[in-house]
């Protein structure tokens, strides 16, 4: 009677591991199709939308995972205290049932199995999805931040109604109020452009590490910086247009871009001109570096030639 060859160590951490996936699968799956749900119908609320922008983020992160997966086997087996605290402070999470506390155990485990399993080296492999996911994770804090956001509604308002004074419009700006041709609008909390802040950031770091551009700090500043005025700028003009709508009788165009299609076109637009700076700074890098190495190429030349 023959006797079954006992699994490898490779193929028991293989089999480990598709246990783990499957078991997250089983009691995250239904958690993360409850927000995809939210996301796309907008079925949820105004602060789950905040965080839409994991339609595209959690693929990426489980992408980059993936990619990672043979660095991950390589590395050795050990656990770090901190895991241990993780996972059970996401089980108590967890156990909680509250919907807000199910979905910011999520990646509050992830992180206490990297920790767990592979220790500092696994967690700082894993680092960069972990963020991603942490930052696609719905969570109260849109509605916390949503008291301190009046500088910036002021600040919009003012910007708004200067634009739309230059336009030849009747305007009147008090405070977060604008008022166009007599009939005003308000620049509420949620229109202080708080959810396309997030996900230009977001955007802007999925972009700079698909081009590996990431780990060039120089680089990254300056795109955070210029995804955080470019979204600010384009809020500004999203309201003046509302305003310009909303004052002029054009309800038609006022609902189209504010509770329609028309908003996630703007967004969409906004998006394409990060990547449009994105692509200037990267061309104006080779033609630096180009420069360069022709100047390199003329001083070796003239040495040679001396």
């Amino acid at each position: 009677m023959g006797i079954s060859p006992s699994l490898s160590p490779v193929s028991q951490k293989n089999r480990q591991s598709w246990l783990m996936i499957g078991f997250l699968a089983v009691i995250y799956g239904p958690v993360i199709f409850h927000w995809y749900d939210g996301w796309l119908n907008k079925s949820i609320g105004i602060e789950h939308e905040y965080f839409s922008h994991g339609l595209i983020g959690l693929p990426y992160a489980a992408y980059i995972v993936w990619q990672n997966r043979k660095k991950w086997q390589r590395l050795e087996d050990r656990s770090h205290p901190l895991g241990a605290f993780l996972l059970t402070l996401g089980a108590i999470f967890y156990l909680l049932g509250s919907s807000v506390w199910v979905s910011m155990s999520f990646p509050i485990i992830l992180a206490g199995i990297c920790l767990w399993l592979k220790g500092t080296e696994g967690f700082k492999l894993q680092g960069f999805p972990l963020l991603l996911t942490a930052l696609a994770t719905p969570n109260p804090i849109p509605y916390l931040i949503t008291p301190y956001t009046l500088p910036l509604q002021v600040f919009i308002a003012a910007c708004s109604g200067f634009i739309l004074q230059q336009a030849g419009l009747d305007v009147s700006v008090d405070g977060i109020y604008i008022a166009v041709e007599g009939r005003m609008v308000e620049v509420a909390p949620y229109c202080a452009g708080l959810k396309m802040l997030f996900t230009s950031l977001y955007v802007t770091l999925l972009l700079l590490h698909w081009t590996n551009t990431i780990e060039n700090g120089r680089k990254t500043r300056f795109m955070l910086l210029s995804a955080l005025v470019i979204s600010i700028g384009a809020n500004i003009v999203r309201n003046a247009l509302l305003a310009w709508f909303h004052g002029t009788g054009q309800e038609e165009n006022f609902k189209l871009l504010h509770d329609s299609w028309g908003g996630d076109l703007y967004s969409v637009f906004m998006l394409l001109l990060i990547l449009l700076v994105f692509q200037i700074m990267q061309y104006r890098e080779a033609v630096k570096k180009q420069s360069l190495a022709q100047e390199e190429r003329g001083a070796s030349h003239l040495c040679n030639e001396y």
